[in-house]
């Protein structure tokens, strides 16, 4: 079972190769609570889209041992930080390097229980990219900025199956979950790029 020491020293190690933000750790850390209360209940596979920095896959992963994480990002180097994070802290993780649009039109379709996605890119490229990975009744959690607003409209939303669920805040950060509750068209996610190129809201 990896400490919290361990996991800060981690996290620390992805912030000085300059893919975690500034700030210091421990602020990273807790605001990946309200990641972890929207996952509350939530049992299999969770994949993190964009991992490289750590937060929040690494972060859940200690915390929940219990799930098993996918921890997806496109470029090969952070994929390499987190092969090396994942053996340190001896976490049930795998670490896939590939793009979200990609993972979406392959067997990991329709397999996981929820989809978290910290900065990972405008709400519709998000959305279009995590529902397809979802299972059905599963939960795409997204980071949300500090102020109130509305980014996700729902005639946008049911056009990818999915429905705002709570927002939840917890240390200064927020989530919005997002419920799969109806079927995803054969036609998403579109080719690589599109979804943030041309979004469907």
């Amino acid at each position: 079972m990896a400490t919290s020491a361990q996991l800060t020293a981690v996290l620390e190690r992805s912030r000085a190769l300059g893919f975690l933000g500034p700030g210091p750790v421990q602020e990273h850390i807790e605001r990946a609570d309200a990641f972890l209360a929207a996952l509350d209940g939530v049992t299999g596979t969770v994949v993190d889209l964009g991992s490289g920095g750590g937060v929040p896959g690494l972060v859940v992963a200690v915390a929940r041992p219990d799930l098993h994480l996918v921890l997806l990002d496109a470029i090969a180097k952070r994929c390499a930080f987190l092969e090396e994070a994942v053996a340190q802290l001896e976490l049930d993780a795998e670490i896939l390097h590939g793009r979200a649009e990609e993972l979406g039109r392959s067997a990991w379709r329709g397999r996981a229980a929820a989809v978290t996605a910290r900065s990972f890119g405008p709400p519709a490229a998000t959305a279009e990219c995590g529902a397809p990975l979802l299972a059905p009744g599963g939960c795409l959690i997204v980071s949300e900025p500090p102020e109130d607003v509305d980014r996700w409209p729902e005639d946008g939303l049911a056009r990818l199956g999915l429905a705002r669920g709570q927002r939840i805040r917890r240390a200064g950060a927020a989530v919005q979950v997002l419920r799969q509750d109806a079927p995803l068209d054969d036609r998403f996610p579109r080719r690589n790029g599109i979804p943030a190129k041309r979004p469907l809201f």
